[in-house]
């Protein structure tokens, strides 16, 4: 069974940057589609971005342009860049596979955004 932690999360200014990974115990190259989900305090948790196995995205038009979603299959981690960082991208980050598996679920990583 493979297990996901999350890592890279923290304190940032409005217009700052993180790079979050999410590591996996491992391989992942099975696995087609990898997400970043989120999940804001009395919110529901939301798709982020995805990638597939062969490195094609998407991202939730709330990210377009700010947010670059990666993978390195032999590294078994999946990683998202986030630049531009708004007040309203304060979550808990997650990662999982899409369609999402409820038992990979990990603790996520805790981004703020204040000034």
């Amino acid at each position: 069974q493979v297990q996901l932690v999350e890592s890279g999360g923290g304190l940032v200014q409005p217009g700052g940057s993180l790079r979050l990974s999410c590591a996996a115990s491992r391989s992942i190259f099975s696995i087609n589609i990898m997400a970043w989900y989120r999940q804001a305090p009395g919110k529901q948790r939301e798709l982020v971005a995805t990638i597939t196995s062969d490195g094609r995205t998407n991202y939730a038009d709330f990210v377009k342009g700010r947010f670059t979603i990666s993978r390195d299959n032999a590294k078994n981690t999946v990683y998202l860049q986030m630049n531009s960082l708004k007040p309203e991208d304060t979550a808990v980050y997650y990662c999982n596979r899409r369609p999402v598996q409820n038992n990979l679920w990990g603790q996520g990583t805790q981004v703020t955004v204040s000034s």
